[in-house]
């Protein structure tokens, strides 16, 4: 057999690299996707993947998801890694506006660099749709995007996720996917007037969920939330909808299990089971009786 020349078993080495890198990027980035809800909230109904279109309505108006897609002139196609990086971590677009906190920028500062990328390079893997942006409708104030900076230094504490010391990596991983990636808390804790989550009800519910959905009480709490459920019970509803007494989760929470948590792994599930079972009770809403 004849021996290629040092020169080009390096080069051949060196081209690999990358490419080996950048795939397993884009097969990160399609699990992270999963993790973090971004399919169902950035799907219109009957329309293409990730291109947006989705009408959310909320207290202060009704918001329409953007297109995610890497299509240059409606999409995301000229962002930077550092575009994408303010975006989610800051809450600030590439042209210096700042977001409205119906996008969970909120949680996502608490996501790793590496996996905000990863999610980066999948979607730039995708076929780019062309799905211009809709208007929003909101009221005054809360339309005046110029607001919104106020409303952070009120509101918005950036930063990277920190494990505890004191806990289990199953829960500090769970309490990562839950806090950073799936966000939970913008859903399932209630928010202040001016809509910023009130922090001493985290995961606790609210009668004001997306499109004016009950959102129950995810703390442990043996009245009003998940006490007396166990750990492979609330793993068995991430991966199926399928509550302990077999009725099953409906409205926007079944596209969270069909879009996201039951695509990702039995250890991960378990680790967001593991960290809600951790967190101390919060007795707030309707007993589960009722």
């Amino acid at each position: 057999m004849r021996l290629l020349p040092a020169v080009a078993v390096l080069a051949l080495g060196l081209a690999a690299g990358p490419a080996r890198a950048d795939d397993d990027a884009v097969a990160r980035g399609a699990y992270l996707v999963r993790a973090g809800g971004c399919v169902a909230c950035h799907t219109a109904p009957g329309g293409a993947e990730f291109a947006g279109g989705r009408a959310m309505k909320t207290p202060f108006g009704t918001f329409h998801t953007p297109n995610i897609t890497a299509d240059a002139e409606t999409g995301i196609g000229r962002w930077s890694d550092a575009d994408f990086l303010r975006a989610l971590r800051e809450g600030i677009s590439p042209s210096g506006e700042h977001y409205f906190p119906v996008f969970p920028f909120t949680s996502y500062t608490r996501a790793a660099p590496a996996d905000l990328l990863a999610i980066k390079a999948y979607l730039f893997s995708l076929p780019a749709v062309v799905a211009p942006r809709q208007r929003h409708d909101i009221g005054f104030p809360f339309s005046v995007r110029a607001l919104q900076a106020g409303w952070k230094l009120l509101f918005f504490r950036p930063g990277e996720f920190r494990p505890r010391a004191s806990a289990s990596p199953a829960v500090n991983r769970g309490a990562y996917l839950a806090q950073a990636l799936g966000h939970c808390g913008e859903c399932h804790t209630p928010r202040n007037p001016a809509g910023g989550l009130l922090i001493g009800l985290a995961l606790a519910g609210t009668v004001d969920g997306p499109d004016g959905e009950r959102v129950p009480n995810i703390t442990p709490d043996a009245e009003t939330g998940l006490g007396g459920w166990s750990r492979d019970e609330i793993a068995e509803l991430l991966a199926s909808g399928t509550k302990p007494d077999f009725d099953n989760v409906q409205g926007s929470m079944a596209e969270v299990v069909d879009d996201g948590t039951s695509r990702l792994t039995e250890a991960d599930r378990s680790a967001i089971a593991a960290y809600l079972l951790s967190l101390p009770p919060i007795r707030h809403g309707k007993s589960r009786a009722n």
